[in-house]
Order: C-alpha cells, then structure tokens, then sequence
C-alpha cells in the first residue's frame, strides 16, 4: 500500500493534522527525527488506522505514490532547509515538498527557486486553527509552485474547514512566497484583535471593576452579535473558566506575553512596504513591554497615574467599548489589506482579496462573522483601496465612532493604556484627513537638510529648494523616497 502523503514532524500540529488527513480517507506515511515518537503515534492515537510509520526519509519518500508529496511541520528556519536537502535526493521530477510551518515567506521565495532548480516543485502554505483546527479542519493558505496545486487540491481542500455554505477554507493563493505572506499578516491582524480585546478586558477590569463572571457574560453576549468570532468566544471561556479547586485560572497567570515572530514580520514588512500598519505595530511593542515585568513592577512604585475613578453608567461604557472593539478590528483588517495589496505590487502576485477573506472565514484564529462582509465587499470592487471605503464598512464606522471616541477619552482620564484601539482611532482620523501636517515636516526636512519639497500649486514630481536661514546656498539634496 502506497501512502497520498507523507509527513515529517510530528509535534501538536503535524500529529493533529495527519489524524484529519486519515480521517478524510487519505493513507498517510509519517516520520520524525525522534523516531520513537513514530512508533508511540503510530501504536498510540494512529493504532488502526492508515498510517505508514517510517524511520527514515528514505523510508517515507519509498512509500508514496507520485507525484511524491512531502510536507514538513518543523520549526521555521534552518530545519526547513535541513530537511529540504535531506529529502531533495529521493525525489523525481515533479514531486513536492510542502513547508506547512510559519516560515517567513522571503525564506519560502528563495525556497521555492531553489527546489524548482532541482527539477521539484514547493509548496510554502499558511496553516491555521491551532490543535483543534489542525484536527477538525484548518484554514490553509498554500503558494509557490502553481504547477503543484491540482496535485494536492484534493486533499488540502477535503482536509481544510469549510463555511455554512460548504466552501473550503482553502485556495490557492499565489506564487512563491504569497501563501506564507498572507499567513503572517493574518497572524498579524490576530496580534492586532489579541490585544484590543486585552485592552477592553483591562477596562473593563480595572476602569469599570467588573468581575470575571460578569466580563464573562459580556463576551458571551458579544459573540451573539457583529463580534461573533472565535477569539471572543475563547475570551468568554476563559473568563468562565475555574478549576475544580474554585480558582479563576486568569487571576493566577502571569501578565508577561511570548511571541514567536510573525506579527513582528508583518510590522517590519509594513516599514519596508511604507504602509501604515499602525495597529498590528502597537500590538508587538505592547507584547515587548508586557515582557518588562520587573522593569514595569518597580516604575509602578515610583510612577503616579491619574488617580481617577469611574463614576459613569457602566453599562453604557460596555456599550461603548463594543463600538470601540468593533470599530478598531474593521481598522486592523484595512490595515492588514492594505499591506498585502502593496506587497501584491512589489512581488508580483495576483491576491484574490475575497478569497483570502474565504480562508480566513472558517479554521484560523482569525475567525469572525464579519469575514463575509469582507469577501462581498471585494467581490463587489475587485479594486477597492481601503475597506473602510465599502459603504458598509464606512457606516459600520461612522456608528460606532461616537463610542469609540468615549473610550479613548475614558481611557486617557483613567490612566488605563489602550495603544492598540487608540493607534486605530489615530489611523482613521488620518486617513480620513485631506490635510496632515507633513508640510511642515517636509519644511523641516529642507531647514536642516536640503531634502526639498512639493508644492500645492505646482505638479505632482516637481521639487523645490529654499534657503531658510539665508546663509545655504542654491545646492539641495538629491529628492527620493525608501
């Protein structure tokens, strides 16, 4: 018996995953470094089911049919290419390796051109939903070797989860890197929702004094509504949750947060691609400074805030808050679009928006009831700019901006730090604003530098000089943009 695929690396995803490929009625060849966990997996959850275990590459590439298909789910970085030059001399022409990890999609362009040079082709594909996505169906966000993708359709459309209406949360996304690209600015936009609602559990929290259960059944009726996403939902679980013993098990864990790298990617990209991903840059530095525990536990010793009290009508704040956290996640979407449509141009990929709103609508983190909106609203105008342009967005908005303002003011009075809803906030007022003040910031580029200026009355490209201070000559510095 000849396996449809085979695996490499079976941690909590690539274990999770295989189970879904079998339970889809896919035989699947699985080997990891640490062979004793293939024969524990295999005599273990796999016991009596299509598994071929295998303890050697050799081994797993023997047991496939071709087209050969080889996914790896190791650690980004170097053991991607490990793995690669290990499995490139059992491979034919036309046979695929697929990197299902959270590699960053400049490693998966340089990847995907090397492996081709071989004769092979790849497949560098997103994978998100966590444990139980993996398991139950994940959304799959796969790019690279367009020859490659009617050879795995079948099983990674079968595998991956689907909407209401039946359509898979999976399709493909681009050459190349796109297939990574768009998975790390979904990991952005979920740094971004992470956070707001971190920022509103803290208000809540500390600025309303609400309790677990209550913040509890805020979320749970939130998730009821425009907010119904999986991360609200997991927010009501756990604040709903104790254990056994009685304890709130979100009252003992320590305030420090990890990150692996992607939402940091997505605001790096954002600065190479000069794009204003304002929200997803402020949920990164808020996770950096979550990190300076100590730092921060001796400055709250010798550092005063306001001292202010909430007086107000608490559930009309909660109201507010809603607005607010729905408001800004419309924001950190936009954003997010903004950055893959730029990235589309520098790269050379062809970015089906609403489809990319299709994945993201079943299986991923990223989750949430709006999703389809997202998808109308680019299938309507394959070539809108911003979402914030689609009417519904745009009033989805402007009804919540009275709410959303209340906030930010609220916080501020408090003393309670809101970076993410307020960079949210700073972004549409910006975008919305036929004027900025970076006339004067380009009049202070040319005082000290040269750097010259645009003017109002004169065509787009031409530049000019002035001699501030009287004592410069006519010499200006030579005019361009990084």
């Amino acid at each position: 018996m000849k396996a449809d695929i085979g695996l490499i690396g079976l941690a909590v995803m690539g274990e999770n995953l295989v189970l879904n490929m079998e339970s889809k009625g896919f035989t699947v060849a699985v080997f990891n470094r640490t062979v004793e966990k293939v024969d524990k997996f295999v005599s273990g959850r796999g016991a009596g089911k299509n598994f071929i275990g295998c303890h050697s590459i050799e081994e797993l590439c023997a047991s496939l049919e071709r087209p050969r298909k080889v996914m790896m789910l190791v650690k980004a970085g170097q053991a991607v290419d490990d793995f690669i030059e290990q499995v490139i001399p059992y491979l034919e022409p036309g046979d695929i390796i697929i990197d299902g990890g959270n590699s960053h999609f400049p490693d998966s362009i340089r990847r995907t051109k090397y492996v081709e040079s071989k004769g092979l082709l790849y497949i560098g594909t997103g994978v998100s939903g966590g444990e139980e996505g993996a398991l139950k169906g994940p959304s799959i966000m796969p790019g690279g070797s367009a020859a490659a993708w009617e050879a795995v359709k079948p099983i990674f459309q079968k595998i991956s989860a689907h909407t209401d209406a039946g359509e898979p949360c999976c399709e493909w996304v681009g050459s190349d890197g796109a297939g990574h690209f768009v998975k790390m600015v979904h990991n952005g936009i979920e740094y971004g929702d992470m956070q707001m609602i971190c920022e509103t559990y803290q208000m809540m929290k500390e600025g309303l004094g609400l309790s677990n259960e209550e913040m509890h059944e805020v979320f749970k009726t939130w998730n009821e509504g425009e907010l119904d996403s999986y991360l609200i939902e997991i927010t009501r679980d756990i604040l709903g949750y104790k254990t056994d013993e009685g304890e709130a098990v979100i009252d003992v864990i320590l305030d420090t947060a990890g990150q692996k790298g992607t939402g940091k990617w997505t605001a790096v990209t954002a600065l190479d691609c000069g794009q204003p991903l304002t929200l997803i840059g402020e949920a990164v530095f808020a996770r950096c400074l979550s990190a300076l525990k100590d730092e921060r536990v001796a400055a709250s010793k010798v550092l005063s805030g306001s001292g202010a009290k909430f007086d107000g009508d608490k559930a009309a704040m909660i109201e507010d808050l809603k607005q607010a956290l729905y408001a800004s996640k419309i924001v950190s979407y936009a954003q997010g679009y903004q950055l893959m449509r730029a990235a589309a141009e520098e790269y050379n990929w062809i970015l089906n928006n609403g489809e990319i709103a299709l994945m993201w609508r079943g299986g991923c983190i990223i989750r949430s009831v709006f999703l389809g909106k997202i998808k109308e609203a680019f299938d309507k105008n394959p070539e809108l700019v911003n979402l914030l342009l689609d009417p519904f967005f745009k009033n989805a908005v402007e009804n919540a901006q009275a709410g959303w303002r209340r906030v930010i003011i609220k916080s501020v009075e408090l003393g309670i730090p809101m970076p993410a809803i307020g960079a949210a906030l700073a972004y549409y007022d910006g975008y919305r604003s036929a004027r900025l003040p970076a006339n004067l910031l380009q009049a202070q580029r040319d005082y000290f530098g040269a750097h010259t200026y645009e003017r109002l009355d004169k065509p787009r490209g031409e530049f000019f000089h002035t001699n501030w201070t009287g004592r410069g000559g006519d010499t200006s510095a030579s005019t361009y943009i990084v």
